[in-house]
């Protein structure tokens, strides 16, 4: 008799819509322009681009505009059509789009930075233009006049940016691994506090003002959800990268966090489920299982005549075992953990199938991505790419 043919079931992944090219060099950074089919890009080839979709269904620039120096970071405003753009010399220059996007008109420029700008967001409520630089420089300017409100000494070179409105609190992230949050009045600002949980530099930050969560993104392949509106220092780290974190975005209305790394990844996280912390590793000078010494206890080592073994900890309960107490692997997701990691045998028998049930999946956008930017209206992801390209997703099938 046959066996019978089950049929695969079907995986839910990003479509590809649409791949745009012209670009000389690394685009920087690039934005989909909403209830439109264009996208705005500043490139390391000092162009800032206006692409329309055009009735061949190609994308070609409608704008090509060429800087003094390279365009490093950018931010549009689609309800002003304002775009300011940060530039490799330490120069911000803010654009006035045609309602047409067909022509950009010179507004001003902030002479923000003695270095290159890494981060700019526009700040309509409070006519504000925050921006940072490789001068590890923090500064805010009023966007009506011009003129320079205020600035921060950030202790390393500021790779992440972020700003909640109701409160005026801003969260900087930097290549040291720390997230400095400050709270911002019209002149002066005030260090509300830092805090720390990456062993690399901070590459990317997001905040979710309704959960009033920062997510932030690091060259040690994790991103870590700070829980500010809890008030409890509540920390949950993510592990479903390969290689760094390079970009961040989040679905507000599914709770989903979209993750983007150098090795081409796109992870979708589900947030809407009860995440657990990971425990603190424990100290011990010998196995807390078998109680065998590790190799640096001498005096049980001696007492015992054994030898010392090395040190492994459990990432589920957090126990200091020796390698033969900890031989199991598994993923604990709601751990954040969704490949496989060490555990104590004992968690290893304990954890169900249930709780190793992922909440995340994996995607390959096939191209280093630099930047992404989620036009939650129609679920399109963009994503910017060191290969000079970018490319236009529909992640309908895997965010909604």
């Amino acid at each position: 008799m046959a066996a019978e043919i089950q049929p695969k079931p079907l995986t839910r992944k990003p479509i590809l819509l649409q791949r745009v090219e012209g670009s000389q060099e690394v685009v920087n950074m690039a934005v989909i322009v909403p209830k439109e089919e264009g996208v705005i890009s500043v490139s390391e080839d000092r162009t800032v681009r206006v692409w329309l979709k055009r009735d061949s269904g190609q994308y070609w620039p409608s704008i090509y505009h060429v800087m003094p120096s390279p365009c490093s970071c950018m931010s549009f405003n689609p309800e002003t059509r304002r775009l300011s753009i940060g530039l490799d010399n330490g120069t911000i220059s803010e654009f006035l789009l045609s309602e047409d996007y067909n022509k950009m008109t010179p507004v001003k420029n902030y002479q923000a930075h003695q270095s290159r700008v890494t981060m700019i967001l526009f700040v309509l409520e409070l006519e504000w233009v925050l921006s940072t630089g490789q001068d590890k420089q923090f500064a805010w300017h009023c966007s009506e006049s011009g003129q320079r409100l205020g600035g921060y000494r950030t202790s390393a070179v500021a790779s992440g940016l972020q700003f909640d409105v109701e409160t005026r609190h801003v969260f900087i992230g930097d290549h040291s691994g720390q997230v400095t949050i400050l709270k911002l009045e019209q002149e002066n600002c005030t260090l509300v506090t830092t805090f720390r949980g990456h062993t690399g530099g901070v590459t990317a930050l997001c905040w979710d003002p309704v959960q009033r969560v920062l997510f932030s993104g690091s060259s040690d392949h994790s991103v870590i959800m700070w829980d500010i509106g809890g008030r409890k220092g509540t920390a949950i780290e993510l592990q479903g990268h390969n290689d760094r974190v390079q970009a961040l975005s989040y679905a507000q209305h599914t709770r989903q966090l979209i993750s983007c790394g150098g090795d081409g990844g796109i992870v979708v996280w589900n947030m809407d489920v009860e995440r657990q912390e990971t425990p603190e590793w424990l100290d011990s000078d010998s196995c807390q299982k078998c109680d065998q010494p590790f190799f640096w206890n001498f005096k049980q080592m001696w007492d015992s005549k054994k030898i010392g073994l090395r040190q492994h900890h459990c990432r589920k309960c957090g126990r200091a075992v020796c390698g033969k107490c900890s031989s199991k692997r598994s993923s604990i997701p709601l751990m954040g953990f969704e490949f496989e990691v060490r555990v104590c045998d004992s968690c290893h028998e304990a954890i169900t199938d249930e709780e190793r049930a992922p909440t995340a999946t994996f995607h390959d956008s096939k191209h280093n991505i630099v930047h992404v930017h989620f036009d939650a209206t129609r679920g399109w992801l963009l994503t910017s790419g060191t290969d000079k390209v970018i490319k236009l997703w529909d992640m309908t099938p895997v965010v909604s």
